[in-house]
């Protein structure tokens, strides 16, 4: 007995926009962390130096943060519906027969 029997004249569906998706996923994890911490530091460059501007400064370094991190859930999502819809598309295969079992007539 051999695994996992690939069905007997499956067709596989046609690629779409997952394959599209998952090839583009490393330009956007790298864009969407350089942007963020770039506009980080312009704004952070800009702001003035005064006592009060050190709690400010804090509060951008955790905003972008925030925002570097939601993004990076957010491509780990799409990748993960990515795959999911890759290995559905995949090809078919006939799992072991398991007979079922026999019904009480009296029930």
């Amino acid at each position: 007995m051999t695994w996992l029997q690939r069905l007997p004249g499956y067709r596989r569906a046609a690629p779409g926009l997952e394959w599209t998706l998952w090839k583009r996923l490393p330009s956007i994890l790298a864009w969407g962390t350089l942007l963020p911490a770039l506009l980080g530091v312009v704004i952070g460059a800009i702001q003035p130096d005064a006592s009060h501007a050190q709690g400010d400064r804090l509060l951008l370094i955790y905003r972008v943060v925030g925002v570097i991190t939601l993004h990076w859930t957010l491509v780990l999502t799409l990748a993960i519906g990515c795959v999911v819809v890759i290995v559905m598309k995949g090809p078919a295969f006939v799992a072991d027969p398991y007979p079922p079992t026999e019904r009480d007539p009296d029930a």
